[in-house]
């Protein structure tokens, strides 16, 4: 499982999954996600929307995503 930290609260899911490079645009992104293809926690999501919190793990196309958080950030 790949993590991917992230430097913010939260992280839509449509650009979590650009900026772990699973998907070459946002509009892919948007499309993979519309189409069930995307799992939250375990849960197919279709909302692009959808904020990503640390802790939280996505799954798209064999790869597995566990969010992390910058805890320096918060110092």
């Amino acid at each position: 499982m790949e993590e991917i930290q992230i430097r913010t609260d939260f992280i839509r899911l449509d650009a979590l999954l650009k900026y772990a490079g699973l998907t070459g645009t946002g509009g892919e992104a948007k499309s993979v996600i519309q189409e069930g293809m995307v799992l939250v926690n375990g849960t197919v999501c279709e909302s692009r929307g959808k904020k990503i919190f640390p802790g939280d793990k996505v799954s798209f196309a064999g790869a597995d995503i566990l969010v992390t958080g910058d805890h320096a950030a918060d110092k």
